[in-house]
């Protein structure tokens, strides 16, 4: 019984000891990560213009959008990279009224028929996007590519000009 008392004493001592000599974790205030929408930018460039939608995730409702035609005067301008930034960048202010902070961002060339390669606003508006504090989710090339179609434009020996 004594031997018994002594090691119950002896295991308590050790484990006030462990407790006196490790402080007690204090309660961290726990950061919750604010939780922002997430949108998706569709980005049709072509030659001639650039026109940026952003659509919720279902791509069912439009949030915002905006086209090279509508930031620029001069329609030789629609196309150009300066356009493509003036539009993106005021699709991503009326994101950002709405509460977006997380965007996917789809890039369309003309494809099918026309030029698989997107126009040079396609970049401009990728670049525009990151640069305005909105975090990029993933970039995805989705000109549709056709596995077989119509004829194209220009007739057996090509367009002479």
């Amino acid at each position: 019984m004594a031997e018994e008392k002594k090691v119950e004493e002896k295991v308590e001592k050790a484990a006030e000891a462990k407790v006196e000599s490790a402080p007690a974790p204090e309660a961290a205030p726990v950061e919750k990560k604010k939780k922002g929408r997430l949108a998706v930018v569709h980005v049709y460039s072509s030659k001639n213009d650039t026109i940026i939608t952003a659509t919720d995730v279902s791509g069912a409702e439009t949030l915002a959008w905006c086209s090279g035609g509508m930031v620029v005067k001069a329609s030789r301008e629609e196309g150009r990279p300066y356009a493509a930034m003036q539009a993106a960048q005021k699709v991503v202010n009326e994101l950002k009224e709405k509460g977006v902070d997380t965007v996917h961002i789809k890039i369309r060339a003309p494809g099918g028929n026309g030029s698989k390669t997107p126009g040079s606003g396609a970049q401009a508006v990728v670049r525009t996007i990151a640069r305005m504090k909105v975090r990029v989710g993933r970039i995805e090339d989705v000109t549709p590519i056709p596995t077989d179609s119509m004829r194209r434009a220009g007739g057996r020996r090509g367009r002479r000009v």
